[in-house]
């Protein structure tokens, strides 16, 4: 197995196409996709002909992936992903962060460890200039990973739902981190 990043609980890994069955268990779970699309399901078809597709598209100023398959480090189990990808294919200076986890992992700072491991090494290894980060304004949990990870609040901001969800009428939040922050604080 290709391993792109090991922090103490977690193996960060490509994804492949056998993980499609990870995926569309991990968009099935209405909590999981609550502040993503409503709580809406996926089929596996929508997993093999758009998710998969997004997951594997390799950035060529990384010269690897943007989206990591999450596998608890001491099992093996599949937690669900994460995003540190260059919001342009051709420059690493400013990469977007997210993260989907399955319930279990919920609470347990998983979320926050792996943001730290990718900041670091992208700050350290890849180029980066900004980490940025976007969530409803109402995902106190995902700002709060946001915070303990090192970013900071920026600004809110509404913009247009194809299809709005409850909790969208609040807007969202952008929060970033540039290299000068983050390297007063090592």
């Amino acid at each position: 197995m290709d391993v792109f990043l090991k922090t103490g609980r977690l193996v960060l890994r490509p994804f492949t196409g056998t993980d499609a069955g990870n995926l569309v268990a991990l968009d099935n779970d209405p909590d999981v996709m609550r502040f993503i699309n409503g709580g809406r399901a996926a089929s596996l078809e929508v997993v093999r002909t758009q998710t998969l597709p997004r997951l594997l598209h390799e950035y060529p100023c990384f010269g690897t992936r943007g989206y990591w398959a999450a596998d608890e480090r001491a099992t093996g189990i599949f937690l669900g992903w994460f995003e540190f990808r260059p919001l342009d294919d051709h420059r690493s200076a400013v990469v977007e962060l997210g993260y989907r986890l399955n319930r279990a992992a919920w609470g347990k700072g998983v979320a926050t460890e792996g943001s730290r491991a990718l900041i670091d090494k992208g700050f350290s290894d890849l180029g980066v200039e900004r980490v940025t980060a976007n969530t409803m304004a109402v995902n106190t949990r995902s700002r709060r990973v946001l915070e303990k990870a090192g970013l900071l609040f920026v600004r809110s901001f509404t913009g247009d739902w194809a299809e709005p969800i409850e909790g969208s009428e609040h807007g969202d939040v952008e929060y970033s981190l540039s290299r000068a922050e983050w390297e007063q604080r090592r």
